[in-house]
C-alpha cells in the first residue's frame, strides 16, 4: 500500500474588515448637537464614539496650530472648505467725515488697531452639496 501523505495544513482565512453600511444622501432637517454628530460618525464608519471624539479633537487641534500667529495662516480639508487667517492693517483716525446717516452734518471715526480675522472659504464639493 502507497503511504498517505500528510495533509497540507490550510492558513486560517482572513476575515474581510467589516464594511460600514451604505452612506445615507438623505437631507437632515434639525440641527445636530455635538452628541449626534458623533454617534452618527460613530455609527457610519464603524468606529467606536470615544475614537470618533479623538479624531475631532485632533482636526481642531491640527487647525489651531496652521492658523496660529507664526503658522501657515491657512488650513485645506481637501474637498470642503479652507480656513485663512487674514491680517487686516490698522486703520488711522478720521475727523470731519460727512455722516452718510445725516446729510449735511460731520462726524468723527475713531482709529482702529490692526486684527486677524478668520475667513471659511467653501470649495467646490461644500458648493455643490448644496445645489
Amino acid at each position: 500500500m502507497a503511504a498517505k501523505k500528510p495533509a497540507a495544513k490550510k492558513a486560517p482565512a482572513k476575515k474581510a474588515p467589516a464594511k460600514a453600511p451604505a452612506k445615507a444622501t438623505t437631507a437632515i432637517q434639525d440641527k445636530f448637537t455635538k452628541t449626534q454628530i458623533l454617534n452618527t460618525i460613530s455609527d457610519t464608519t464603524g468606529l467606536s464614539r470615544k475614537e470618533v471624539s479623538s479624531v475631532l479633537d485632533e482636526l481642531g487641534v491640527l487647525i489651531e496650530r496652521h492658523i496660529k500667529k507664526r503658522g501657515v495662516g491657512e488650513f485645506t480639508l481637501p474637498g470642503l472648505l479652507k480656513i485663512k487667517a487674514v491680517k487686516r492693517p490698522a486703520r488711522p483716525a478720521r475727523k470731519n467725515v460727512p455722516n452718510p446717516f445725516r446729510p449735511g452734518e460731520f462726524m468723527d471715526i475713531p482709529k482702529k488697531p490692526a486684527t486677524t480675522r478668520v475667513k471659511v472659504l467653501p470649495l467646490k464639493k461644500l458648493k455643490e452639496f448644496a445645489l
